[in-house]
C-alpha cells in the first residue's frame, strides 16, 4: 500500500493506494474515515487500482479552514493518482452524496457507482421516529459542547448499532474502529465551508452510468427508503439489501460487501 498526501487548495488529503489498473475510488461516511474500507481496499486492490482518501475534517487529512469543494477534492485525487482515468466510485452516506454530485458535474470521470445508504444533496428533509429525533437533537448538543464521549456514544447508537437495536449489538474490531475514527474527527478543527451546490435529487434521472445501491436493513427507515428511491430513479440502477447491518455494512459484513462490489466491477467491465 502506498500512502500519499495530495494537495487540494489549503488541504493535504491523506490517501491510500493499492494495486494498479482501472481506478476504484472509495469515499467514506460522515461517521468514519478511509479506514472503513480496509477490507475492500485489500481485496479490490489485487486486480484494480483501489484508492481511498480522507476528506477535509476526517482522519489523517490536514486542512486549513477555507471555502472548498468536496467534489473538486475528489477530482483532484482522481487526477493525481489515476491521471483522470474514469473511475468507479464506491461511496457511503455523505460520501454517496459527493459521488452523485461529482458524476453529474464530471460525467466523463465516472463509469460506475456503488452507493451504500447514500446521502442525496437537495433531497427533502427526512422525518424520523421520535426516538431518532431525540438522538439527533442530543447529538447536536453534545457536538456543540465538545462532549466527545457523549457524541461518540450517540453516533454509535444511531449509525453502528442502529437506533432500534440493543446497545452493543456490534462488537469487536468494528466497534473499536468506529469509536477511533469518530474520536479523531471530533478532535479536528473545522475545515471551512463546502460550497458545492445541492444538485443531485432533482437530477437523478440524468445519471446513465451503471449504479448499484445498497443499504442495511437495520438502518433508519428513511435512509432505506431513500436508497431504494435512488436505485429506481437512475437509468441503470439496481438495489441490494444487506441483512443484519445498520448504516455501515462495510464494517459489519465486510466479506459480503466486498463480494457484491467485486461482482459489480466485473459487470461494468463486461459492459464496456
Amino acid at each position: 500500500m502506498e500512502s500519499l498526501l495530495i494537495t487540494s487548495g489549503r488541504a493535504n488529503l491523506a490517501t491510500d493506494v493499492i494495486g494498479s489498473g482501472e481506478p476504484i475510488v472509495f469515499l467514506h461516511a460522515r461517521v468514519a474515515d478511509r479506514r472503513m474500507w480496509g477490507h475492500q481496499m485489500l481485496d479490490i486492490g489485487t486486480g484494480h487500482q483501489a484508492i481511498a482518501y480522507d476528506r477535509r475534517g476526517f482522519g489523517g487529512t490536514v486542512a486549513e479552514a477555507e471555502d472548498h469543494s468536496a467534489v473538486e477534492d475528489l477530482i483532484t485525487v482522481l487526477e493525481s493518482v489515476a491521471g483522470g482515468a474514469p473511475a468507479i466510485l464506491v461511496a457511503c452516506s455523505q460520501g454517496g452524496g459527493i459521488a452523485l454530485d461529482a458524476t453529474l458535474r464530471y460525467p466523463a470521470c465516472v463509469r460506475g457507482l456503488v452507493l451504500i445508504a447514500p446521502n442525496v444533496t437537495g433531497a427533502p428533509k427526512m422525518t424520523h421516529a421520535g426516538r431518532v429525533e431525540d438522538l439527533v437533537t442530543r447529538l447536536a448538543v453534545a457536538e456543540a459542547q465538545n462532549d466527545t464521549e457523549e457524541a461518540i456514544a450517540i453516533r454509535t447508537t444511531l449509525w453502528l448499532d442502529g437506533p432500534f437495536q440493543s446497545e452493543g449489538r456490534v462488537t469487536g474490531e468494528a466497534r473499536r474502529l468506529f469509536n477511533e475514527m469518530n474520536a479523531v474527527a471530533l478532535g479536528l478543527r473545522s475545515p471551512g465551508t463546502n460550497t458545492d451546490a445541492p444538485i443531485a435529487y432533482g437530477r437523478l434521472g440524468e445519471l446513465s452510468v451503471p449504479t448499484l445501491v445498497m443499504c442495511g436493513h437495520l438502518d433508519l427507515p428513511g435512509i432505506q427508503e431513500q436508497s431504494r428511491y435512488v436505485a429506481a430513479s437512475v437509468a441503470r440502477g439496481t438495489f441490494h439489501q444487506i441483512s443484519s447491518t445498520a448504516h455501515l455494512p462495510s464494517l459489519e459484513r465486510p466479506q459480503e460487501v466486498t463480494s457484491v462490489i467485486a461482482g459489480f466491477i466485473e459487470q461494468c467491465r463486461s459492459q464496456q
